[in-house]
Formats: structure tokens, C-alpha cells, sequence
């Protein structure tokens, strides 16, 4: 059986950390701004953690044991 594929999409959109956890960052900070008040901008900033739902298929994606 061949190696599986990393998806080039995923590699691009996330970053595993040292403790085995999956990095992402924020939708909604690259256009229409003004609307948008600072403190939401500022928190969008950001990265945060894939959720436990979604670690799953991020892992898949990113051909992770």
C-alpha cells in the first residue's frame, strides 16, 4: 500500500505543537474591518487550538497517528 498524502491545504492552514496538539488560527480577520470592533480584531489575532471535535479529521488531513 502506498504512503499516504499529506493534504497541501491542511499543511498550509495548521501547526502541530510540541505536546501533540493542533494549531489554528481565526476566521474572519482579512477583510471588512471597519465594522469590526478593536478588541475583536485583537482577539482574532490570536492562534488557538483545533477543537477535540475537529482533531480528528485535522489529524487525518495531516496524516497524524
Amino acid at each position: 500500500m502506498p504512503k499516504m498524502k499529506t493534504n497541501s491545504s491542511a499543511k498550509k492552514r495548521f501547526k502541530l505543537t510540541g505536546t501533540g496538539k493542533i494549531k489554528r488560527k481565526h476566521a474572519y480577520k482579512s477583510h471588512i474591518l471597519t465594522k469590526k470592533e478593536t478588541k475583536r480584531k485583537r482577539n482574532l489575532t490570536h492562534a488557538t487550538l483545533v477543537s477535540p471535535a475537529d482533531y480528528n479529521r485535522v489529524a487525518k488531513l495531516l496524516v497524524i497517528k
